[in-house]
């Protein structure tokens, strides 16, 4: 039997089967396809990117981010986007898994050339993920870690001076969130959960170019490209609810490769009613470390204060309705400042004065 010719440029033999599509294409065109779409979706209606914006991309050593941060080097260029990428990534402390991707990470800084920041769980919060783990068990021990990792991201992010992040989040997270919060009524998550940007509620712009790139596509690019990536899983996610979702949307997909992207475009669709949104709560500054929250502490602070009193799961719980003042001896979380980006260099951005970036924030929310 002949080999079969690739679908796209007819000539050469084709080495894979694209999961998303179900064409056989080449190497060659594989990668073009890929990246190309991935660019598509960048500047897609207003475009996430402006030029000369400082960007930086969540790096965990995993493939999501590994690609990310090859794709956008190479598109940065290619396209001339004018962009300043730096690598941002969070230790949360766990031992066996964090301190190994973060030598891969250091690895992508050396291939890639890019500025590397990293921040710990440790240095913000006082508790590494082992300790919380230690303390209030395996089960739900994702919250805390969400919850923490996404003001961590924001804090290191304004450390290096940039208004801007992008993660490695694909087409399969997405439609894993879609159904997670139909799962549990979440209608305010539910109608945000697709955007490529958001930052309506957030101090950081927030971006996910991967928002359309299979899971599958991504591990054959970095495979077919050789890149370097740390591939072992959370020891601490196979109890983690997103699981279940996971499974679910796999088993989908066997039947039906579309069933993916389907999901993002049905999340998509979904509108929050006017009367809905003005029983929502308003945004506010966390009084205790200004990070922008809908009660008067933010979620870290309250689950940080659960800790700190010797809380199991019940932590989850903590009240976010509270004073300014964290209790005698209890470890709090630093002020969340950020810096100017008006500056054009990174020696810039270090001597600019620091700024309540939170009551921007706050002002955009109020203007939408």
């Amino acid at each position: 039997m002949p080999p079969t010719p690739c679908s796209l440029c007819h000539t050469a033999r084709a080495l894979v089967k694209r999961p998303k599509t179900g064409q056989p294409v080449c190497k060659d065109c594989f990668f073009e396809v890929f990246e190309t779409e991935v660019h598509n979706t960048i500047i897609e209606g207003d475009g996430i990117f402006a030029r000369g914006e400082s960007v930086a991309i969540g790096a965990s050593g995993g493939k999501d981010s590994t690609v990310l941060a090859h794709v956008l080097s190479v598109l940065n260029k290619r396209y001339d986007y004018g962009l300043d990428l730096y690598l941002l990534s969070i230790d949360e402390g766990i031992t066996g898994y964090r301190d190994d991707s973060l030598e891969t990470v250091k690895q992508n800084q050396v291939e890639y050339g890019l500025p590397l920041k990293i921040l710990s769980y440790n240095d913000l919060y006082g508790w590494t993920m082992d300790k919380i783990v230690e303390q209030v068990g395996r089960r739900n021990n994702c919250t805390f870690c969400g919850v923490f990792r996404r003001q961590a991201l924001d804090r290191g992010a304004a450390q290096l001076g940039v208004d801007h992040i992008v993660t490695g989040h694909n087409a399969d997270d997405i439609a894993e969130t879609v159904l997670m919060n139909i799962m549990r009524g979440d209608i305010a998550r539910l109608g945000r959960c697709t955007a490529v940007t958001t930052q309506s509620e957030d101090t950081i712009k927030r971006s996910k170019p991967f928002k359309y790139a299979y899971e599958k596509e991504i591990v054959m690019y970095a495979y077919f490209k050789k890149l370097t990536y740390f591939s072992t899983e959370c020891i601490y996610s196979p109890d983690a609810y997103r699981g279940h979702a996971r499974v679910f949307l796999k088993d989908l997909e066997a039947i039906r490769p579309s069933a993916i992207v389907d999901i993002i475009h049905s999340g998509e669709q979904f509108v929050l009613e006017q009367n809905v949104q003005k029983g929502m709560k308003a945004m506010q500054t966390c009084l205790r470390c200004g990070y922008i929250s809908s009660n008067d502490l933010c979620k870290a602070c309250a689950l940080l204060e659960g800790l700190e009193s010797g809380l199991d799961r019940s932590a989850l719980r903590q009240t976010q309705d509270n004073s300014s003042a964290a209790p005698t001896g209890h470890r709090t979380i630093p002020k969340f400042e950020r810096y100017s980006s008006g500056t054009s260099t990174p020696q810039d951005k270090a001597l600019a004065q620091p700024t309540e970036g939170i009551e921007r924030a706050v002002q955009a929310i109020e203007i939408r």
